[in-house]
C-alpha cells in the first residue's frame, strides 16, 4: 500500500484523516490514485501508464507503458491469493486489520504477516482502488475496490470480496497500491 509519506513526497499533499508516515494514505479518490501513478512515473523517468481528462471523466490505460499504475482487479486478486485457492492466505487476525482487531483505526503498513509472495496488507487495513470499472451498464463510471478495511466485519476481508465507488469518492478506509507491467 502507498504510505502517507510516499504520497506526500510525490504530490506534496497529505489527505489522510489519521496522520503517520507509515500509515497507508487514505481519503484519496480513484482520480487521485491515477494522478499519483503518473506523477511517480514522471519522477522515476518512466512512461506514464495513463492518459486522462478529468473534466470529461475519461481515462485510458496504455498497457505498453512501463510506468506505475493501479493493478487490474484480476491482478489484485491473483496477487492477494498468492497461488492459493482459499478466501484468505492465513489466519485473519495474523494477516489483516479488521473491525474485530483494529481498535477502530487504521494501522501502519506491514504490521501483519505478508502473504506467501511477501505482499503486506492485501486484506484489511484499507480498501484498495483497482483500475477496473465495476459494471458500466448498471453503475456507470464506478470503480472497483478490493481487500476490505479496518472498519469492516471479518467476512469482508476475503480475496473474492469486492466493493464499488464513484471515482471521485474519498473516505478514511480507502487507499491504493501500485504495480508496474
Amino acid at each position: 500500500q502507498v504510505t502517507q509519506a510516499t504520497y506526500e513526497d510525490i504530490t506534496g499533499q497529505r489527505p489522510s484523516s489519521s496522520c503517520g508516515e507509515q500509515l497507508p494514505v487514505e481519503g484519496v479518490s480513484w482520480w487521485d490514485a491515477v494522478e499519483f501513478c503518473n506523477a511517480l512515473s514522471d519522477r522515476d523517468g518512466l512512461t506514464r501508464a495513463y492518459e486522462f481528462d478529468r473534466v470529461r471523466e475519461e481515462a485510458h490505460w496504455v498497457p505498453s507503458a512501463g510506468g506505475w499504475r493501479l493493478p487490474s482487479e484480476a491482478e489484485w486478486e491473483h496477487a492477494c491469493r498468492a497461488g492459493r485457492t482459499g478466501p484468505r492466505y492465513g489466519e485473519l487476525d495474523d494477516i489483516a486489520w479488521h473491525r474485530g482487531n483494529s481498535e477502530d483505526r487504521v494501522h501502519e503498513v506491514a504490521g501483519k504477516q505478508p502473504n506467501p509472495w511477501g505482499l503486506f496488507d492485501m486484506l484489511g487495513n484499507v480498501w484498495e482502488w483497482c483500475w477496473d470499472i465495476y459494471d458500466a451498464a448498471v453503475y456507470g463510471s464506478y470503480r472497483v475496490l478490493r481487500g476490505g478495511g479496518w472498519c469492516d466485519e471479518h467476512w469482508s476481508c476475503r480475496a473474492g470480496v469486492r466493493r464499488r465507488s464513484h471515482p471521485t469518492f474519498r473516505i478514511d478506509d480507502v487507499g491504493f497500491r501500485i504495480a508496474r507491467t
